[in-house]
This record gives C-alpha cells, structure tokens and sequence, in this order.
C-alpha cells in the first residue's frame, strides 16, 4: 500500500475537520512569544535546551487560541495542567471551548486548537529505526504490516498518529494505551473510537493532527465553513494572518 502523504505548507495556517493548524521549521521562526508571569516562572523551571522548543511551540500555539478566541496574541497564556498537556487562557481566564496541543522535533514545530480535546504530533522520518525498535510496544501486526515496516514515512506516520491520539486522549504513549487506539488505514487515515485524523509529509517530518469527536457531533462530518449541527465545531472563514515565521501568508485549507 502507498502511504506517501500529501505535503503540508510550514508557515501558513490550515483549517481540517474544524481544528486550526500550524506547522513551522524550527530555523524560519523569528522572535519569541510574549510570556505572562507565569508562563515565565515555567520556561525558567525548564532546562536550557528544552526552553527553545517550548517557547518555539508556545509561539504558534499563541497565534492559534488568538484567531480563533478573537483575542489579542499579547493576552494569550498557553500553560500546562497537572498532566502536562497545554491549556489556553485570555485575559487570565480560561477558555474551555479551544483545546490546543502542541509537538516538536529538532527540526520543525507543530501546534493545533480545536473546540474539542485535539492531539497534533510530529516524528521525523528518521526517527523510523527507533519506532522499528519499539514496534511491539505501539502496534499490532496488522498496524505494522499496514505501515510497511520497510517504510520510513509508514512508520513515521503511524507513531504520529498513535502519538497524537493518546495526546487528545490526555493520556501517555507509555503503558498500554497506544495498543488501545487503532490504526485501520493510513492513507486515508483512519482510527478507532469515533476519532477523526489526517497526517501530512512537513519536511523531514510526519505531521499527524488526531480529533477526538465531541459528544453530540455528527460522525464524519467536517464543518467548516458551515455551522456544526451540534455547535461544536469551529466555523472559521480563511483571512489573511501574520505568522511568525518572517514574512506573511494566508490561511489555507488543508
């Protein structure tokens, strides 16, 4: 089976299934995120070389909660739960309708935001010797025969899938909830448990973007640029938007 995956444009917004997404390389992105008190107090507890992925990811995560709460970049605080997994809130306050999830690698940074729990998720092609290594751990024979254990992108994306399924789980890839989430195709993807998931080829990377359906969404049903019968899912019209990455782009639909 072919599961060479489309290409996804770094430094441009795209809208999918009702989520926002934003991909960059790590080497293009300029400046940093305004930080809050607390985001400072955090990044500080952060060894040296795990700040710059932080900020870097906190940098596109802002932009997102921003356009898709109405609010300014400057009054954005992306802040960890207990779990770890991010949290967005505006002028201090909370806001419980834009979930957001965050992923890194050497090379590239991803963040998504959704009005439900989202998970989005980044493993590098080169990366694959290493998923090889813990197959077992992560997937069933039919999921490792579905990704061609000779095939560096197959791999890639399917631990970016399962990655970003447990991340909109709130769950960990440890133990046994990557065994849990099923991988039934790849091209399309296709998971278990009502979840609705893409994946793209960024680079040197696999970009996996994984929605966990919200209660009373239809099943299979995308909403963009259309209210979601259920008003669960974004409706969001494609306007143009300053991202950090040194010069301008529009939005996109991917």
């Amino acid at each position: 089976m072919d599961t060479v995956f489309r290409t996804i444009a770094p430094g441009r917004i795209h809208w999918w299934g009702g989520a926002g997404l934003l991909v960059a390389r790590r080497s293009d992105l300029r400046g940093g995120p305004h930080l809050s008190a607390a985001e400072q107090c955090v990044v500080r507890a952060l060894p040296a070389w795990r700040q710059a992925e932080w900020l870097a990811g906190r940098l596109l995560a802002k932009r997102l909660v921003g356009l898709a709460a109405g609010a300014p970049v400057e009054e954005v605080e992306v802040l960890p739960r207990g779990d770890g997994s991010p949290r967005a809130l505006v002028g201090g306050r909370p806001v419980p309708a834009v979930h957001v999830s965050i992923s890194h690698t050497a090379g590239h940074v991803a963040a998504a935001v959704a009005p439900g729990p989202v998970g989005v998720d980044l493993c590098e092609t080169a990366s694959a010797a290493v998923v090889r290594r813990v197959a077992h751990h992560a997937f069933s024979a039919a999921e490792l025969a579905l990704a061609g254990p000779d095939r560096a992108d197959g791999l890639a994306g399917a631990w970016a899938l399962k990655e970003a399924a447990v991340k909109a789980d709130r769950s960990t890839v440890f133990g046994a909830a990557p065994r849990r989430i099923r991988i039934r195709g790849l091209r399309p993807p296709v998971l278990g448990g009502g979840r609705r998931a893409m994946a793209w080829r960024a680079g040197g990377a696999v970009l996996a973007l994984v929605l966990a359906r919200p209660a009373g969404c239809p099943a299979g049903r995308h909403c963009i640029g259309a209210p979601c019968p259920a008003g669960s899912c974004l409706s969001v019209e494609p306007l143009p938007v300053e991202v950090a990455v040194g010069h301008r782009q529009e939005l996109a639909r991917a």
